[in-house]
Protein backbone atom coordinates (compact mmCIF):
# COMPACT_ATOMS: atom_id res chain seq x y z
CA UNK A 1 0.00 0.00 0.00
CA UNK A 2 2.85 2.43 0.85
CA UNK A 3 3.81 1.79 -3.14
CA UNK A 4 0.46 2.65 -4.13
CA UNK A 5 -0.09 5.73 -1.84
CA UNK A 6 2.80 7.11 -3.41
CA UNK A 7 2.02 6.23 -7.35
CA UNK A 8 -1.90 8.22 -6.19
CA UNK A 9 0.28 11.26 -4.90
CA UNK A 10 2.45 11.51 -7.79
CA UNK A 11 -0.49 11.10 -10.76
CA UNK A 12 -3.30 13.12 -8.48
CA UNK A 13 -0.24 16.19 -8.62
CA UNK A 14 0.72 15.90 -11.68
CA UNK A 15 -3.03 16.27 -12.88
CA UNK A 16 -3.34 18.98 -10.61
CA UNK A 17 -0.04 20.89 -11.97
CA UNK A 18 -0.26 20.16 -15.23
CA UNK A 19 -3.90 22.11 -15.26
CA UNK A 20 -2.91 24.62 -13.70
CA UNK A 21 0.05 25.09 -16.12
CA UNK A 22 -2.46 24.82 -19.01
CA UNK A 23 -4.61 27.12 -17.72
CA UNK A 24 -3.17 29.65 -16.32
CA UNK A 25 0.85 29.35 -16.40
CA UNK A 26 1.43 28.16 -19.89
CA UNK A 27 4.80 27.32 -19.73
CA UNK A 28 6.11 24.18 -21.98
CA UNK A 29 4.64 20.81 -19.88
CA UNK A 30 8.05 19.63 -18.50
CA UNK A 31 9.19 23.58 -17.38
CA UNK A 32 5.61 24.20 -15.89
CA UNK A 33 5.31 21.04 -13.87
CA UNK A 34 9.19 20.99 -12.13
CA UNK A 35 8.35 25.11 -11.27
CA UNK A 36 5.00 23.94 -9.57
CA UNK A 37 6.89 20.94 -8.04
CA UNK A 38 9.56 23.11 -7.08
CA UNK A 39 7.54 25.65 -5.44
CA UNK A 40 5.01 23.25 -3.59
CA UNK A 41 8.56 21.67 -2.48
CA UNK A 42 10.22 24.53 -0.85
CA UNK A 43 6.81 25.83 0.41
CA UNK A 44 6.83 22.11 2.07
CA UNK A 45 10.19 22.51 3.34
CA UNK A 46 8.80 25.65 5.33
CA UNK A 47 5.86 24.43 6.96
CA UNK A 48 7.84 21.11 7.53
CA UNK A 49 10.54 23.29 9.59
CA UNK A 50 7.56 24.79 12.09
CA UNK A 51 6.55 20.68 12.56
CA UNK A 52 3.42 20.34 10.51
CA UNK A 53 2.12 16.89 10.90
CA UNK A 54 0.28 16.09 7.46
CA UNK A 55 4.18 18.04 5.96
CA UNK A 56 6.02 15.26 7.79
CA UNK A 57 3.76 12.62 6.66
CA UNK A 58 4.56 13.82 2.96
CA UNK A 59 7.93 14.11 2.97
CA UNK A 60 8.16 10.69 4.58
CA UNK A 61 5.94 9.15 1.63
CA UNK A 62 7.82 11.41 -1.13
CA UNK A 63 11.27 9.94 0.90
CA UNK A 64 9.77 6.61 0.49
CA UNK A 65 10.05 6.42 -3.16
CA UNK A 66 13.14 4.90 -4.76
CA UNK A 67 13.36 7.59 -7.21
CA UNK A 68 16.94 6.19 -8.95
CA UNK A 69 15.10 3.03 -9.32
CA UNK A 70 11.71 4.15 -10.45
CA UNK A 71 13.33 6.61 -13.23
CA UNK A 72 16.33 3.77 -14.54
CA UNK A 73 14.69 0.73 -14.36
CA UNK A 74 11.21 1.51 -15.03
CA UNK A 75 10.31 4.83 -16.75
CA UNK A 76 13.53 5.11 -18.63
CA UNK A 77 12.74 2.47 -21.31
CA UNK A 78 9.09 3.53 -21.99
CA UNK A 79 9.90 7.26 -22.31
CA UNK A 80 13.47 6.57 -24.76
CA UNK A 81 11.10 3.95 -26.81
CA UNK A 82 8.26 6.72 -26.85
CA UNK A 83 10.53 9.32 -28.10
CA UNK A 84 12.82 7.36 -30.64
CA UNK A 85 9.33 5.30 -32.77
CA UNK A 86 8.48 9.02 -33.75
CA UNK A 87 12.07 9.82 -34.95
CA UNK A 88 12.01 10.85 -39.05
CA UNK A 89 14.85 7.30 -38.95
CA UNK A 90 15.24 8.65 -42.98
CA UNK A 91 15.84 12.55 -41.77
CA UNK A 92 18.33 11.13 -38.77
CA UNK A 93 20.48 8.79 -41.47
CA UNK A 94 21.67 12.17 -43.11
CA UNK A 95 23.00 13.72 -39.45
CA UNK A 96 24.49 9.79 -38.76
CA UNK A 97 27.93 11.29 -38.54
CA UNK A 98 27.13 14.32 -36.52
CA UNK A 99 24.79 12.45 -34.06
CA UNK A 100 27.38 10.17 -33.74
CA UNK A 101 30.53 11.73 -33.26
CA UNK A 102 28.89 13.87 -30.55
CA UNK A 103 27.97 10.66 -28.58
CA UNK A 104 30.89 8.71 -29.31
CA UNK A 105 33.50 11.60 -28.95
CA UNK A 106 31.83 14.53 -27.21
CA UNK A 107 30.34 12.50 -24.30
CA UNK A 108 33.50 11.31 -23.10
CA UNK A 109 35.49 14.28 -24.03
CA UNK A 110 33.40 16.04 -21.82
CA UNK A 111 33.17 13.30 -18.75
CA UNK A 112 36.87 14.23 -18.97
CA UNK A 113 36.54 18.06 -18.87
CA UNK A 114 33.95 18.17 -16.30
CA UNK A 115 36.17 15.61 -13.88
CA UNK A 116 38.81 17.64 -14.11
CA UNK A 117 37.62 20.61 -13.52
CA UNK A 118 35.26 19.46 -10.43
CA UNK A 119 38.64 17.83 -9.46
CA UNK A 120 40.26 21.54 -9.16
CA UNK A 121 37.82 23.57 -8.30
CA UNK A 122 35.37 21.67 -5.23
CA UNK A 123 39.27 22.25 -2.88
CA UNK A 124 38.71 25.97 -3.33
CA UNK A 125 35.33 25.70 -2.00
CA UNK A 126 36.17 23.71 1.39
CA UNK A 127 34.55 20.39 -0.70
CA UNK A 128 37.62 18.48 -1.52
CA UNK A 129 36.85 15.20 -3.41
CA UNK A 130 38.23 12.52 -4.98
CA UNK A 131 39.02 12.26 -8.61
CA UNK A 132 37.30 9.08 -9.72
CA UNK A 133 34.01 10.62 -8.03
CA UNK A 134 34.66 13.67 -9.75
CA UNK A 135 34.49 11.77 -13.05
CA UNK A 136 31.86 9.67 -11.78
CA UNK A 137 30.00 13.15 -11.15
CA UNK A 138 31.09 14.39 -14.87
CA UNK A 139 29.69 10.39 -16.19
CA UNK A 140 26.34 11.61 -14.66
CA UNK A 141 26.07 14.96 -15.70
CA UNK A 142 27.22 15.34 -19.15
CA UNK A 143 24.84 13.14 -21.19
CA UNK A 144 21.89 15.36 -22.61
CA UNK A 145 18.68 14.04 -20.73
CA UNK A 146 16.61 12.66 -23.95
CA UNK A 147 13.70 13.10 -21.64
CA UNK A 148 14.03 16.81 -21.49
CA UNK A 149 15.41 16.81 -24.53
CA UNK A 150 12.17 15.54 -26.09
CA UNK A 151 9.89 17.29 -23.98
CA UNK A 152 10.86 20.68 -24.39
CA UNK A 153 13.16 21.29 -27.29
CA UNK A 154 10.61 19.70 -29.39
CA UNK A 155 8.20 22.52 -28.80
CA UNK A 156 10.63 25.42 -29.12
CA UNK A 157 10.26 25.48 -33.15
CA UNK A 158 13.66 24.52 -34.00
CA UNK A 159 14.46 24.10 -37.79
CA UNK A 160 13.92 20.47 -38.05
CA UNK A 161 17.15 19.55 -38.63
CA UNK A 162 18.82 20.60 -35.78
CA UNK A 163 16.53 19.78 -33.82
CA UNK A 164 16.45 16.39 -34.88
CA UNK A 165 20.13 16.59 -34.48
CA UNK A 166 19.70 17.42 -30.92
CA UNK A 167 17.42 15.04 -29.92
CA UNK A 168 19.59 11.67 -31.82
CA UNK A 169 21.96 13.12 -29.95
CA UNK A 170 20.53 12.97 -26.61
CA UNK A 171 18.74 9.73 -27.23
CA UNK A 172 22.57 8.03 -27.88
CA UNK A 173 24.28 9.98 -24.89
CA UNK A 174 22.57 8.65 -22.70
CA UNK A 175 23.37 5.57 -23.03
CA UNK A 176 27.06 5.97 -23.41
CA UNK A 177 26.76 8.17 -20.37
CA UNK A 178 25.51 5.39 -18.38
CA UNK A 179 27.79 3.06 -19.70
CA UNK A 180 30.77 5.62 -19.03
CA UNK A 181 29.55 5.81 -15.15
CA UNK A 182 28.78 1.92 -14.32
CA UNK A 183 32.66 1.24 -15.75
CA UNK A 184 33.73 3.87 -13.31
CA UNK A 185 31.50 3.42 -10.44
CA UNK A 186 32.95 0.09 -10.79
CA UNK A 187 36.46 1.56 -10.42
CA UNK A 188 35.53 3.74 -7.23
CA UNK A 189 34.36 0.17 -5.76
CA UNK A 190 37.42 -1.77 -6.59
CA UNK A 191 39.71 0.73 -6.54
CA UNK A 192 41.81 1.66 -9.74
CA UNK A 193 44.86 -0.60 -9.20
CA UNK A 194 42.35 -3.38 -9.45
CA UNK A 195 40.46 -2.64 -12.64
CA UNK A 196 42.84 -3.12 -16.09
CA UNK A 197 41.98 -1.09 -18.67
CA UNK A 198 41.01 -4.10 -20.55
CA UNK A 199 38.42 -5.14 -18.02
CA UNK A 200 37.29 -1.63 -18.19
CA UNK A 201 36.64 -1.64 -22.08
CA UNK A 202 34.94 -5.44 -21.69
CA UNK A 203 32.33 -3.75 -19.29
CA UNK A 204 31.98 -0.83 -22.11
CA UNK A 205 31.51 -3.08 -24.84
CA UNK A 206 29.15 -5.35 -23.08
CA UNK A 207 26.99 -2.44 -22.34
CA UNK A 208 26.78 -0.77 -25.00
CA UNK A 209 27.42 -3.35 -27.83
CA UNK A 210 25.51 -5.51 -26.29
CA UNK A 211 22.45 -3.33 -26.12
CA UNK A 212 22.76 -2.46 -29.86
CA UNK A 213 22.72 -5.96 -30.80
CA UNK A 214 19.87 -6.57 -28.56
CA UNK A 215 17.90 -3.65 -29.48
CA UNK A 216 18.37 -4.41 -32.86
CA UNK A 217 16.82 -7.58 -32.43
CA UNK A 218 13.67 -7.01 -30.50
CA UNK A 219 13.29 -4.45 -32.90
CA UNK A 220 13.38 -6.04 -36.43
CA UNK A 221 11.38 -9.41 -34.47
CA UNK A 222 8.52 -6.77 -33.04
CA UNK A 223 8.56 -4.91 -36.45
CA UNK A 224 7.74 -8.57 -38.32
CA UNK A 225 4.99 -9.33 -35.69
CA UNK A 226 3.65 -6.01 -35.68
CA UNK A 227 3.49 -6.38 -39.72
CA UNK A 228 2.25 -10.02 -39.75
CA UNK A 229 -1.51 -8.96 -38.13
CA UNK A 230 -4.25 -6.30 -38.47
CA UNK A 231 -5.45 -5.99 -34.71
CA UNK A 232 -4.58 -2.27 -33.10
CA UNK A 233 -4.85 -3.79 -29.74
CA UNK A 234 -2.55 -6.83 -30.23
CA UNK A 235 -0.37 -4.54 -31.70
CA UNK A 236 0.18 -2.07 -29.59
CA UNK A 237 0.01 -4.96 -26.52
CA UNK A 238 3.17 -6.28 -28.20
CA UNK A 239 4.87 -2.66 -28.15
CA UNK A 240 4.19 -2.55 -24.77
CA UNK A 241 5.87 -5.91 -23.99
CA UNK A 242 8.83 -5.44 -26.37
CA UNK A 243 9.29 -2.28 -23.56
CA UNK A 244 9.09 -4.09 -20.55
CA UNK A 245 10.34 -7.38 -21.61
CA UNK A 246 13.25 -6.02 -23.21
CA UNK A 247 14.06 -3.63 -20.18
CA UNK A 248 13.96 -6.60 -18.03
CA UNK A 249 16.44 -8.83 -20.52
CA UNK A 250 18.60 -6.19 -20.47
CA UNK A 251 19.17 -6.26 -17.08
CA UNK A 252 19.54 -9.71 -16.45
CA UNK A 253 22.37 -9.57 -19.46
CA UNK A 254 24.10 -6.68 -18.16
CA UNK A 255 23.31 -4.51 -21.45
CA UNK A 256 22.30 -1.06 -21.63
CA UNK A 257 18.84 -1.16 -21.31
CA UNK A 258 18.62 2.69 -22.73
CA UNK A 259 20.41 1.63 -26.30
CA UNK A 260 18.25 -0.68 -26.52
CA UNK A 261 15.29 1.04 -26.41
CA UNK A 262 16.25 3.36 -28.09
CA UNK A 263 17.32 0.71 -31.24
CA UNK A 264 14.31 -0.66 -31.35
CA UNK A 265 12.10 2.45 -31.06
CA UNK A 266 13.90 3.38 -34.01
CA UNK A 267 13.82 0.42 -36.11
CA UNK A 268 9.84 -0.50 -34.86
CA UNK A 269 8.75 3.03 -35.75
CA UNK A 270 11.25 3.03 -39.32
CA UNK A 271 9.67 -0.22 -40.10
CA UNK A 272 5.89 0.57 -39.21
CA UNK A 273 6.20 3.14 -41.82
CA UNK A 274 7.85 1.68 -44.57
CA UNK A 275 6.72 1.94 -48.13
CA UNK A 276 6.85 -1.52 -49.15
CA UNK A 277 4.56 -2.86 -46.12
CA UNK A 278 3.69 -0.42 -43.55
CA UNK A 279 0.79 -0.95 -40.98
CA UNK A 280 -2.62 0.07 -41.48
CA UNK A 281 -3.60 3.03 -40.71
CA UNK A 282 -5.78 2.52 -38.14
CA UNK A 283 -3.00 0.56 -36.56
CA UNK A 284 -0.44 3.21 -36.82
CA UNK A 285 -3.08 5.63 -35.68
CA UNK A 286 -3.51 3.81 -32.36
CA UNK A 287 0.27 2.47 -31.43
CA UNK A 288 1.15 6.45 -32.52
CA UNK A 289 -1.53 7.93 -30.06
CA UNK A 290 -0.73 5.23 -27.42
CA UNK A 291 2.97 6.24 -26.94
CA UNK A 292 2.09 9.74 -27.06
CA UNK A 293 -0.17 9.35 -24.46
CA UNK A 294 2.46 7.34 -22.38
CA UNK A 295 4.94 9.57 -23.26
CA UNK A 296 3.24 13.08 -21.81
CA UNK A 297 2.19 11.01 -18.65
CA UNK A 298 5.22 9.63 -17.60
CA UNK A 299 7.03 13.02 -18.46
CA UNK A 300 4.21 14.38 -16.22
CA UNK A 301 5.29 11.98 -13.26
CA UNK A 302 9.06 12.57 -13.84
CA UNK A 303 9.22 16.24 -14.00
CA UNK A 304 6.57 16.77 -10.58
CA UNK A 305 8.87 14.26 -8.79
CA UNK A 306 12.18 16.09 -9.97
CA UNK A 307 10.59 18.82 -8.29
CA UNK A 308 9.46 17.03 -5.50
CA UNK A 309 12.69 15.94 -4.22
CA UNK A 310 13.79 18.97 -2.93
CA UNK A 311 11.75 18.32 -0.12
CA UNK A 312 13.77 15.17 0.92
CA UNK A 313 17.23 16.18 -0.36
CA UNK A 314 19.95 17.82 2.46
CA UNK A 315 21.02 20.98 0.35
CA UNK A 316 22.70 23.43 2.07
CA UNK A 317 24.29 26.74 1.40
CA UNK A 318 27.41 25.73 0.57
CA UNK A 319 26.26 22.77 -1.54
CA UNK A 320 24.25 25.49 -3.73
CA UNK A 321 26.96 27.46 -4.20
CA UNK A 322 28.86 24.51 -5.77
CA UNK A 323 26.08 23.99 -7.41
CA UNK A 324 25.94 27.17 -9.33
CA UNK A 325 29.95 26.99 -9.76
CA UNK A 326 29.15 23.56 -11.31
CA UNK A 327 26.80 25.48 -14.27
CA UNK A 328 29.30 27.23 -15.59
CA UNK A 329 31.92 24.30 -15.62
CA UNK A 330 29.36 22.01 -17.33
CA UNK A 331 28.45 24.86 -19.95
CA UNK A 332 31.94 25.32 -20.66
CA UNK A 333 32.74 21.74 -21.16
CA UNK A 334 29.67 20.96 -23.34
CA UNK A 335 30.46 23.49 -25.69
CA UNK A 336 33.98 22.27 -25.99
CA UNK A 337 32.45 18.62 -26.00
CA UNK A 338 30.14 19.84 -28.68
CA UNK A 339 32.50 22.44 -31.12
CA UNK A 340 35.69 20.03 -31.35
CA UNK A 341 33.92 16.89 -32.77
CA UNK A 342 31.82 19.47 -35.27
CA UNK A 343 35.13 21.01 -36.00
CA UNK A 344 36.67 17.48 -36.82
CA UNK A 345 33.45 16.55 -38.84
CA UNK A 346 33.94 20.06 -40.67
CA UNK A 347 37.66 19.44 -41.61
CA UNK A 348 37.45 15.93 -42.82
CA UNK A 349 34.31 16.64 -45.18
CA UNK A 350 32.09 14.11 -43.97
CA UNK A 351 28.92 16.68 -42.70
CA UNK A 352 29.38 20.07 -42.92
CA UNK A 353 27.61 21.85 -39.67
CA UNK A 354 26.20 25.09 -40.21
CA UNK A 355 28.30 27.35 -37.01
CA UNK A 356 25.06 28.59 -35.54
CA UNK A 357 24.88 24.58 -34.67
CA UNK A 358 27.49 25.15 -31.90
CA UNK A 359 25.36 27.34 -29.51
CA UNK A 360 22.20 25.86 -29.75
CA UNK A 361 23.80 22.36 -29.10
CA UNK A 362 25.58 23.73 -25.87
CA UNK A 363 22.75 25.68 -24.99
CA UNK A 364 20.24 22.77 -25.83
CA UNK A 365 22.16 19.87 -23.84
CA UNK A 366 19.78 19.80 -20.82
CA UNK A 367 20.57 17.81 -18.06
CA UNK A 368 17.11 16.02 -16.42
CA UNK A 369 15.89 13.17 -13.95
CA UNK A 370 18.56 10.62 -15.30
CA UNK A 371 21.71 13.05 -13.95
CA UNK A 372 19.51 12.69 -10.60
CA UNK A 373 18.66 9.49 -10.92
CA UNK A 374 21.84 8.59 -11.44
CA UNK A 375 23.28 10.71 -8.23
CA UNK A 376 20.63 9.15 -6.34
CA UNK A 377 22.35 5.56 -7.38
CA UNK A 378 25.72 6.55 -5.59
CA UNK A 379 26.85 4.16 -2.86
CA UNK A 380 26.68 5.63 0.73
CA UNK A 381 31.09 5.66 0.64
CA UNK A 382 30.64 8.34 -2.03
CA UNK A 383 30.38 11.99 -1.12
CA UNK A 384 27.01 11.19 -2.15
CA UNK A 385 24.97 14.43 -0.39
CA UNK A 386 27.39 16.46 -2.24
CA UNK A 387 27.21 15.33 -5.67
CA UNK A 388 23.14 14.40 -5.48
CA UNK A 389 23.15 18.35 -4.28
CA UNK A 390 25.14 19.91 -7.24
CA UNK A 391 23.66 17.52 -9.63
CA UNK A 392 19.87 19.42 -8.71
CA UNK A 393 20.93 22.79 -8.64
CA UNK A 394 22.18 21.86 -12.30
CA UNK A 395 19.24 20.22 -13.43
CA UNK A 396 16.90 22.49 -11.82
CA UNK A 397 19.09 25.34 -13.84
CA UNK A 398 18.89 23.48 -17.29
CA UNK A 399 14.88 22.42 -17.14
CA UNK A 400 13.87 26.00 -16.40
CA UNK A 401 16.62 28.72 -17.00
CA UNK A 402 17.74 26.95 -20.47
CA UNK A 403 14.80 25.67 -21.18
CA UNK A 404 12.82 28.72 -20.94
CA UNK A 405 15.58 30.43 -22.90
CA UNK A 406 16.16 28.07 -26.06
CA UNK A 407 13.39 29.72 -27.73
CA UNK A 408 14.18 33.13 -28.12
CA UNK A 409 18.28 31.95 -28.42
CA UNK A 410 16.94 30.20 -31.63
CA UNK A 411 15.04 33.00 -33.10
CA UNK A 412 17.62 35.21 -32.50
CA UNK A 413 20.71 33.49 -34.27
CA UNK A 414 17.63 32.82 -37.20
CA UNK A 415 17.59 29.06 -36.89
CA UNK A 416 13.99 29.09 -35.89
CA UNK A 417 11.43 26.37 -38.41
CA UNK A 418 8.24 28.08 -39.89
CA UNK A 419 5.78 29.35 -37.48
CA UNK A 420 3.68 26.34 -36.20
CA UNK A 421 0.01 26.29 -37.29
CA UNK A 422 -2.29 27.32 -34.86
CA UNK A 423 -4.61 25.25 -33.15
Amino acid sequence: MPLYNALALLLVLAAAFAYLNHRFLKMPPAIGLMVLGLLTSLALVGLAQLGVAPVLALARVVGSIDFSALVMQVMLGFLLFAGSIHVDTRRLGRLRWSVGILALIGTPLSVALVGGAMYGLLPWLGLPTPLVYCLLFGALISPTDPVAVLSILTKANIDKDLELKIVGESLFNDGVGVVLFVVLLEVAQLGPQEVTVGHALAVFAQEAVGGVALGAVLGLGAAWLLRSIDNYQVEVLLTLALVAGGTALAAQLHTSGPLAMVVAGLLVGHFSRSLSSPLSEQSQDYVDKFWELVDEVLNALLFVLVGLEALVLPITGRIIGAGVAAVAVVLLARLVAVALPLGLLRGSGLFTPSHRSVPVLTWGGLRGGLSVAMALSLPAEAPRELLVGITYVIVVFSIIGQGLTIGPLVRWLGVAGPPAPRE
